[in-house]
């Protein structure tokens, strides 16, 4: 019988496995078998060949008790390498090689040969693997898959991050370019607005553009119960301040819409509120508060800033016949509260009422002179009145307007307009063209001609119904009513008076509505404050 070897039991010895898994051989290891699970197995040197019938038992190349053969017929004893193996196993626990790369074996077992079965498969049985904590080695290896996500979630962070700054950006510019845009077109309008598209000059200065501070002041009288009005107008954009008088003649919207009256009567009936609105609807102009100037206050105001300095164009009486007067015309008169009160309300004798209005503004002017010119020494000067603030107007507000004027008042940027005032009341083109849209930057609303025709009603009956009679009966016919006061001495029958030829017509349509005969419309010479004035007389059976 032929010895039959194992293919691989000239292999060297494998007796551990380096860092990378690749098995490590002992080049002095003697030779191994295995078996067929690849597993190394014990060998018996060959004893020397005897003659057969010279040995002891029966068959080929006999063994003794000691060896034996595999199923390949090969000798089998006891390894004399097992220390050696002992040995390296030893020392590879100790080292910590790692053992991924090789398969693991039982203690006093070779390592598997390269191509057998590998242990641990289903076919092996479980009773012939038998492994022990110490021969594996345990190395920590980083999961892949959780750095891929952190990666993934990182990209898909650093990309939403990046959209959002660019709608960001985007937004931002498009912020930008609307601001670009509104300020171009700005002031292309403003540059229109300022030279005029006709090439006009002077438009700077009679633009509606312009940003400015109105306040309407009412100096009234507690003594006869007279009042004055002016507007104090402060131009933010040219830098000039402005007092424009307006005369109590002038025709003004009654509360409500139903009528005209004067702005004496207005301020006297209606109150400040009314009056501002009927101003604002007149002048197209925008009033911010109204102060209610009472001649007591204006007269504690001129102590309180040390009395004034103005040119006077007038002596002003005493009180009492035979006084000295309390004012003496000349320039640079110091005027105390009292006389100061005197001078603005003094009117003479015969004297148009646009003179008494110019030593109203005198006054006004001399006290914004020595007005402080910071807003919070204004507002406790305003505040040491102790009057009850309008409204439309707090005390804090009054004396910032009052600070900022009195500033221009010092430079010599400060003038005074009276407001010009047709005979019956209305504005004519002077006041439209100058006053009202120079200074104001308003337009006048009830100079049309086509207007509904404003009715003036003078009581002259002797008695006090008839003339809120004919005033509801004209309001209910359509007609604006001014309220005329009532005459001095009665009058036996009533007149339908006009100015203007063009009121003819009308004169008559409001005789024929009040019941008075054809021959009560008459022409007279001197216009009044309305388009046609009714005297009332005994006759009128209203």
């Amino acid at each position: 019988m032929n010895d039959r070897q194992d293919p691989y039991a000239h292999q060297p010895q494998v007796y551990g496995y380096d860092a990378y898994g690749q098995p490590v051989y002992h080049p002095d290891a003697p030779e191994r078998v295995y078996d067929s699970y690849g597993q190394p197995l014990q060998q018996q040197p060959h004893p020397p060949q005897e003659p057969v019938h010279g040995a002891q038992g029966g068959g080929y190349g006999g063994y003794d008790a000691a060896g034996g053969y595999d199923p390949y017929g090969m000798p089998v004893q006891e390894s004399p390498q097992q220390p050696l193996q002992q040995q390296v196993q030893e020392q590879a626990q100790q080292q910590w090689i790692p053992r991924q790369a090789g398969p693991p074996y039982a203690e006093g077992q070779g390592p598997q040969a390269p191509g057998a079965q590998a242990p641990g498969r289903d076919d092996v049985p479980t009773a012939a693997v038998d492994y022990r904590t110490e021969q594996f080695s345990f190395i920590e290896e980083p999961d892949e898959d959780s750095e891929d996500v952190i990666d993934w979630l990182k990209f898909s962070e650093s990309r939403t991050e990046r959209r959002d700054e660019r709608k960001r950006k985007g937004r931002n510019r498009v912020v930008a370019l609307v601001v670009v845009l509104v300020l171009a077109l700005g002031g292309a309008a403003g540059y229109l607005f300022l030279t005029g598209s006709d090439g006009e000059k002077g438009a700077a200065a009679t633009g509606g553009g312009q940003q400015r501070d109105v306040i309407v002041v009412h100096l009234r009288q507690t003594r006869g119960g007279g009042s004055s009005t002016a507007l104090l107008v402060d131009n933010e954009t040219t830098k000039k301040a402005t007092t424009v008088l307006l005369p109590n003649t002038l025709a003004v919207a009654k509360e409500g819409g139903a009528g005209s009256t004067t702005l004496g009567k207005s301020v006297q009936d209606d109150g400040t509120g009314a009056t501002r609105d009927a101003l604002n609807t007149l002048l197209g102009s925008d009033i911010k508060g109204s102060w209610r100037l009472d001649t007591p206050y204006l007269e504690n105001l001129v102590e309180l800033v040390g009395g004034i300095e103005t040119d006077t164009d007038t002596d002003v009486p005493g009180e009492k016949p035979g006084d000295s007067p309390a004012v003496r015309r000349g320039s640079a008169q110091s005027l105390s509260g009292r006389t100061a009160v005197a001078y603005a309300t003094f009117r003479g004798p015969g004297e148009d009422e646009g003179k008494q209005l110019a030593r109203f503004g005198q006054v006004m002017q001399a006290v914004l002179k020595k007005m402080p010119d910071d807003s919070a020494s204004a507002t406790r000067t305003v505040e040491s009145l102790a009057q009850i603030p309008d409204p439309s107007l707090s005390t804090e507000q009054l004396g910032a307007s009052l600070a900022h004027m009195a500033a221009l008042a010092r430079k010599g940027a400060y003038a005074t307009a009276l407001l010009p005032v047709e005979k019956d009341g209305t504005l004519g083109e002077k006041a439209t063209g100058g006053v009202v849209k120079e200074v104001l930057g308003g337009t006048v609303k009830n100079t049309d001609r086509d207007a509904t025709p404003r009715v003036s009603v003078k009581n002259a009956t002797g008695g006090k119904g008839a003339a809120t009679s004919a005033q509801i009966t004209l309001v209910n016919s359509g007609y604006s009513v001014i309220d005329g006061g009532t005459a001095g001495s009665a009058a036996t029958a009533s007149a339908v008076l006009y100015a203007d030829e063009r009121r003819a017509a009308e004169a008559k349509e409001v005789a024929k509505t009040l019941g008075l005969p054809a021959g009560a419309v008459k022409q007279a010479k001197d216009a009044t404050t309305a388009d046609v004035t009714v005297v009332l007389g005994r006759d009128y059976k209203g």
